[in-house]
């Protein structure tokens, strides 16, 4: 069993769609778990959608239609492959934005935003039939089990094992296709209600699944050819990485990089699946593997640029230590508040923190602090993240911007710095 991911890049219109079913027909007669994402800035749109019916916009509407005029072109173009669940898919969405949102807007957002994925599916599954490549369709969400952690759900990794086991079960061949389609992302709790994974989730979704099957491997296709050791919109002259550790891709996700989800590597690490990153523009290169490399460490310096990034200083009103009580406030109020931290760093009466720059989160963090705390904070910064680094190269990397914070290890440095775009 090979588990494939195809992000929204890679099923983003009817041309692509038949580049998908070109790679798919390359592995002809092997068994294949294909996890598709929604197709290009779907999920962007849906979160449009779910924002206008929380405020009860009209809006909502709209912008549904423009969604569903997006799919039913691509279907058209694909001979009307999906259509009729894509009507009733509209219809179920549309009828929702008539009743009114749930109390908590993540659980609004995951009952809206999760359609993307079964879209996507639909259109993608019933087009491979209609074009010969037999398979069946798979709705993630009765498989894969979480708690009701809407927007970051936490999967129950027993009962969704057992689930997608059942769901492959080959016992009875008459009914069991070779390939078959499943959505990324999602998934559903306990209760039946629908959820989401966190942004970008649907390579944690391919993941899930490779870790239940007892995948040979698992290959994630992008627009690029593999893992890069910089992001080429802000770097020239980027290497392709042929092979990486589970440590460094872990580390490398964590800080960042856009390439790979940071909850991906674990469970294929657990049962050391590798991991391929290929590109669906070239699906004969070889692309990246990850794999049990630990002794082999990169000698590739990687480089990760977080933009529109804020520093926020903390101290207490009267100057004394930041002891351990203060901080449990402070990480209190952050997990709270759906904050990441991406760098932290403490002095004797301060305490450091770079997050990203969300307006409403950073206010109500502000006000929820001011009691107790001073607050000072940086808006318009970058985190540069360089593993493998040195001294040349940090240097060459920060081109005399002012660094407002700096931390290193061993391995890493990663610095605060003013974004090139505020000079």
């Amino acid at each position: 069993m090979k588990v494939f991911k195809f992000g929204g890049a890679s099923v983003k219109d009817a041309a692509s769609v038949k580049n998908v079913r070109e790679i798919l027909s390359r592995y002809n007669g092997e068994k294949l778990c294909v996890v598709l994402s929604a197709m290009g800035k779907t999920t962007n749109a849906l979160e449009a959608v779910a924002d206008a019916w929380v405020k009860q916009d009209m809006a909502a509407i709209t912008l549904l239609n423009e969604i569903e005029t997006f799919h039913m072109e691509i279907s058209k173009a694909l001979d009307g492959a999906g259509s009729k669940q894509l009507k009733l898919i509209i219809r179920e969405i549309r009828q929702l934005l008539q009743s009114a949102p749930p109390a908590l807007y993540d659980a609004a957002y995951d009952l809206v935003v999760s359609n993307g994925e079964m879209m996507s599916t639909a259109i993608v599954s019933d087009y491979l039939n209609l074009s010969g490549l037999t398979n069946q369709e798979l709705d993630a969400r009765k498989v894969l089990i979480t708690n009701e952690a809407y927007r970051n759900a936490r999967v129950s990794w027993e009962e969704t094992s057992g689930k997608i086991r059942a769901a492959f079960d080959e016992s009875n061949p008459e009914q069991f296709a070779p390939v078959t389609i499943t959505q990324g992302f999602i998934g559903s709790s306990a209760n039946g209600h629908p959820v989401t994974l966190g942004r970008e989730g649907s390579d944690f979704s391919a993941a899930i699944f490779a870790y239940a099957l007892d995948a040979g491997e698992m290959i994630i296709w992008k627009d690029v050819p593999g893992v890069l050791n910089a992001d080429p919109r802000y770097f020239d002259d980027t290497v392709l990485l042929n092979r990486i550790s589970y440590r460094d891709a872990i580390e490398l996700a964590y800080f960042g990089a856009s390439v790979i989800h940071p909850k991906t590597i674990q469970p294929l690490q657990n049962k050391n699946i590798p991991l391929y990153v290929k590109s669906f523009e070239k699906p004969e290169e070889i692309g990246t593997l990850i794999h049990s490399f630990e002794d082999q460490p990169l000698n590739t310096p990687c480089y990760i640029v977080k933009k529109e990034q804020v520093l926020v200083s903390v101290s207490p009103n009267d100057f004394s230590f930041i002891a351990e009580d203060g901080l449990y406030t402070i990480f209190g109020l952050l997990s709270h508040m759906g904050i990441r931290i991406n760098l932290m760093q403490n002095s004797a009466i301060s305490f450091s923190i770079c997050i990203d720059d969300h307006p409403d989160k950073l206010n109500r963090l502000f006000k929820a602090l001011s009691g107790d705390f001073r607050v000072k904070y940086n808006r318009g910064l970058e985190l540069i993240t360089i593993r493998y680094y040195n001294k040349k190269i940090t240097d060459k990397i920060v081109n005399k911007r002012p660094v407002l914070l700096e931390q290193k290890s061993r391995l890493t440095v990663q610095l605060v710095v003013e974004s090139q775009k505020s000079k």
